[in-house]
C-alpha cells in the first residue's frame, strides 16, 4: 500500500458505540470509510453526513455480521462503492461489529452460542476471507477482542471463548497474509460505557463504580477511549507492530 492515496477503511459495525468512535477518528486522520450498520439506517445516514460534511468520503452498508450466506453479496456492495470512488483497492480492515450475551455457562442456550459463534468468529472468519481479495497488499487488520479474553467475570464464557478464538485466528491472519504485507493485530477494550450489553456498564452504578475501582486509571472506559487506539494502530507508524494484542482498559485488574 502506498501513501499516495487517500486510505479506504472498512469497519463492520460503525453506526454507533465503539465502532461510530472509529470512524470518527479514522476520518479525523484523513481515510475515506465504508462502515456497516445492522438496522439503523437513520443513524447511519447521520454519520455519513456528518463525514462527508468535514469533506472525507463515506457509505454505510447494511450487514448482518452473523449471517455468512449475505457477505458475497456485502463484497459486491463493497466493489460498488469502490468503484463508485475510482478505487481498485481498500486499504484497512476492523472487525468490530458485535452484541453481548450474558450468562453462565450452565445456563447459555444453544441459541445464544451459535449467534455469539455467528457474530464473533464465525463471521469475522469469512467475512475477511471474502474481503481479503478486495484488500490492497500492504494493508492492515483490525480484529475487536475484549479484556474479558484475558480476565474472568462470571456470565460472559462464551461470549470471551469466541474472542479468543479471534485472537489466536489473528496470528493466523498475520502468519499467512505476511506475504502480501498485510499486518493483522487485535484491540482489545476493557469495560466501556456504551449500549453494548444494554448499557450496563454505563448505567448500572455499581457495576460502573467496580469497573472503576479495578481499574489502575479509577474509571470506566468510554468510547473516546478506543476509537484513538485503532486509527493510531492504522497510522504508517505502528507499520511494524504485527500479530499482537493491544489492550485499552486503562489497566483493568492488573
Amino acid at each position: 500500500m502506498t501513501q499516495s492515496h487517500t486510505p479506504i477503511a472498512i469497519i463492520t459495525g460503525g453506526s454507533r458505540g465503539l465502532g461510530k468512535n472509529m470512524v470518527q477518528k479514522l476520518a479525523q486522520r484523513g481515510t475515506d470509510v465504508i462502515f456497516t450498520y445492522r438496522s439503523n439506517r437513520a443513524e447511519a445516514d447521520a454519520l455519513v453526513a456528518e463525514l462527508t460534511a468535514q469533506g472525507r468520503r463515506a457509505a454505510a452498508l447494511q450487514l448482518d455480521a452473523g449471517k455468512i450466506a449475505t457477505f458475497p453479496a456485502f463484497a459486491d456492495a463493497v466493489r460498488g462503492v469502490l468503484a463508485q470512488w475510482k478505487a481498485e483497492r481498500f486499504d484497512y480492515l476492523v472487525n468490530n461489529a458485535g452484541m453481548g450475551v450474558y450468562a453462565a455457562v450452565a445456563e447459555t442456550t444453544e441459541a445464544q452460542f451459535d449467534e455469539l459463534m455467528n457474530v464473533h468468529f464465525k463471521g469475522v472468519f469469512f467475512l475477511t476471507q471474502i474481503l481479503l481479495p478486495l484488500m490492497a497488499d500492504g494493508g492492515r487488520i483490525v480484529n475487536v477482542s475484549s479484556g474479558l479474553a484475558r480476565f474472568a467475570l462470571p456470565g460472559y464464557g462464551a461470549y470471551a471463548a469466541m474472542k479468543g478464538a479471534v485472537e489466536v485466528l489473528t496470528r493466523y491472519l498475520a502468519k499467512e497474509l505476511g506475504p502480501r504485507g498485510i499486518a493483522v493485530n487485535v484491540v482489545a477494550p476493557g469495560a466501556i460505557e456504551t449500549d453494548f450489553g444494554g448499557g450496563a456498564v454505563r448505567d448500572n452504578a455499581d457495576l460502573n463504580a467496580m469497573v472503576a475501582s479495578n481499574t489502575a486509571l479509577g474509571r470506566a472506559g468510554v468510547p473516546d477511549d478506543i476509537g484513538g487506539v485503532v486509527a493510531s494502530l492504522l497510522s504508517p507508524d505502528n507499520r511494524w507492530i504485527n500479530a499482537q494484542r493491544i489492550e485499552a482498559s486503562g489497566g483493568m485488574f492488573l
